[in-house]
């Protein structure tokens, strides 16, 4: 029989990174179903680069190089900026996002805890800034090529005779694009196979999230806040106008929404402390997130919506931090 007193064992990073890895495993398997092992290349171009670039920047800073890299931080922005990159793109593409991610917003600033900016938003706000024409190309869901032709096209960009293309717009660029014709959107997203594909992969990051939150490794203020804040904005305007505006489902589902929410807004570095301030700057990245999405440039929003909501993240966790035990609100003991 077991008794009491009872102690808690202190959870290690590694032990914490490790459990992320495997939550992200659902999409990952979704993902490659759809859209082929060119996914599997891009994790492993991302692992590989960001066990380097961290290694290398260690090296440089006289930090001890082993114990950082076993703690499997590196590993988890690569996961989820990879996961968040063209399944077709051309390696360099993901090895310059991951490698700005390690060295310009996680290792210059001090390494793991010290980073204000989440670095895997970092290298991909990068890429898509500098690249949009080589972001927005995506494979079609249920691609036709076999494995050896999409990594001779990912290594190469080498086309099999017969095939004069095999990438398409995101649903997000899909979407923009046919309702400046003057498509409804309704038209667009019944026709859509590769956003159905997308809402698979969505609903896998949604079971690993849900498994994390389960562990008590993430809060659910800021993934639920989050999702409300796209909702509060999708669901009137696409009651006002559904021809203009697609339904709340299809933003949620759309995209890196829910990578966004399970795994992206939930970062503890860059993201708030106090479960007020969780709810707070999730809502507002979701609010972000719709307003980019719809009335911006960039329909892959996540990351710049992320990016702006961790600048405000020391004023949230100021002017939303409980009163010290015995002190009085606005005054002293």
């Amino acid at each position: 029989m077991i008794s009491s007193p009872f102690m808690a064992r202190p959870t290690t990073v590694s032990v914490v990174m490790l459990k992320v890895l495997a939550a992200l495993v659902p999409g990952i398997v979704l993902s490659v179903s759809f859209y082929g092992v060119g996914v599997l290349a891009q994790l492993a171009l991302a692992s590989a680069t960001a066990l380097v670039a961290e290694a290398a920047m260690l090296r440089a800073r006289g930090q001890p190089v082993a114990v950082f890299l076993k703690d499997g931080s590196a590993l988890v922005t690569a996961w989820l900026l990879a996961l968040a990159m063209p399944p077709l793109g051309a390696w360099w593409l993901v090895v310059v996002a991951t490698a700005f991610a390690i060295v310009v917003a996680k290792q210059l600033y001090g390494g793991l805890g010290n980073n204000p900016f989440n670095p895997a938003m970092v290298g991909f706000a990068a890429m898509i800034v500098a690249f949009p024409a080589q972001m927005a190309q995506w494979g079609s869901a249920v691609a036709p090529l076999s494995a050896p032709e999409q990594l001779a096209y990912i290594f190469g960009r080498t086309l099999p005779a017969g095939v004069d293309a095999i990438v398409s717009a995101t649903p997000l660029d899909h979407l923009k694009t046919q309702l400046s014709l003057g498509v409804p959107a309704a038209t667009t997203l019944a026709e859509s196979l590769h956003g159905s594909a997308g809402r698979w992969v969505a609903a896998g990051y949604l079971a690993g999230a849900l498994w994390l939150w389960r562990q008590r490794l993430i809060p659910w203020q800021t993934p639920v806040a989050m999702l409300a804040g796209v909702t509060a904005l999708a669901l009137p305007l696409w009651l006002l106008d559904p021809t203009r505006y697609a339904d709340p489902l299809f933003h949620l589902f759309a995209g890196a929404t829910m990578l966004g929410a399970g795994f992206i807004v939930t970062d503890p570095v860059s993201g708030p402390t106090t479960p007020r301030g969780r709810l707070i700057f999730g809502f507002l990245v979701g609010v972000l997130v719709y307003v980019i999405r719809v009335f911006g440039g960039f329909p892959d929003s996540i990351a710049f919506a992320v990016l702006i909501m961790n600048i405000a993240v020391p004023f949230i966790d100021h002017t939303t931090r409980p009163p010290v035990f015995g002190a009085k609100k606005g005054g002293r003991a």
